[in-house]
């Protein structure tokens, strides 16, 4: 039997294009570890750990990660629920303007951040809201709740009717089919939905910038930086603190719904 491999010209193609995306990620940790303040000397005339402890002692990190922090998780908890509702009610139901409601929905995040952000402070301004804590929160649940709702309507789809007309046939209501049929098949898609949507609510900026007001959360900390730069290396920290917590919600998010095909019933 032959060995099934791609082409040596596709594998390098593959090399190059993954090379281009993360070699810039690679400087960025390098950086984080320079003994220089103020440039971006290459390669680096030397490497400490000096950075690492004037990060932890700044209190405006602290404050500025402790921000984003917050709202990711108010974020992401507001995007579960309602992203929750609206797949099931658009998977399990047919009904007219149904498909216009789907794309209703998912436009927040196919629409350019820029566009998104001016329609919110528009909004916020007309109503009268001032920008606070909860307009940052509104303004990320917007397109978090698309990551959810994308993700659980296409595990509702995969999951069999039957399962819950057989779970209704043996007398149990509505909330005890959800808990003990429903949820169990779908949790591993909310769950990898509510990850994601953590990730991108952590490191958005665009949409902030146009809902925080005077609040700085740590990706617009780090732009504020880099604009009026203190400690050039500091902000490189930083950066790589973003990037970790970013980066495992996202994996733990793709090894949770990579099986999504072995779903209860959806083969039926």
């Amino acid at each position: 039997m032959t060995e099934n491999r791609s082409p040596l010209t596709l594998r390098i193609a593959a090399a190059a294009g993954l090379l281009f995306l993360h070699l810039p990620l690679l400087f960025i940790i390098l950086y984080a570890f320079t003994t220089e303040e103020r440039s971006f000397e290459f390669p680096p005339p030397g490497y400490t750990l000096k950075w690492f402890g004037v990060a932890w002692n700044r209190p405006d990190v602290w404050a500025a990660l402790a921000l984003s922090v917050k709202v990711a998780l108010v974020s992401t908890f507001l995007a579960i629920i309602l992203g929750t509702l609206a797949a099931a009610a658009l998977s399990r139901t047919r009904f007219f303007g149904r498909e216009a409601i789907s794309l209703l929905l998912i436009l927040p995040i196919a629409l350019p951040g820029i566009i998104t952000g001016i329609a919110l402070r528009a909004a916020f301004n007309l109503a009268d809201i001032p920008f606070s804590y909860w307009t940052i929160v509104l303004g990320h649940a917007t397109f978090c709740i698309v990551v959810v709702y994308n993700n659980a309507v296409a595990r509702f789809r995969r999951l069999s009717p039957s399962l819950m007309e057989a779970s209704m046939d043996l007398g149990a209501d509505g909330f005890q089919t959800f808990r003990h049929v429903v949820l169990p098949s779908i949790g591993t898609a909310l769950l990898a939905g509510g990850m994601l949507a953590f990730a991108l609510s952590f490191d958005e900026v665009i949409v902030t910038t146009f809902t925080a007001g005077q609040q700085q959360t740590l990706p617009i900390w780090m732009l504020s930086e880099l604009i009026r730069p203190r400690q050039r290396p500091v902000t490189n920290v930083v950066a790589v603190i973003v990037i970790l917590v970013t980066a495992l919600p996202i994996l733990a998010a793709y090894y949770l719904t990579r099986e999504g095909e072995n779903v209860a019933g959806a083969g039926k």
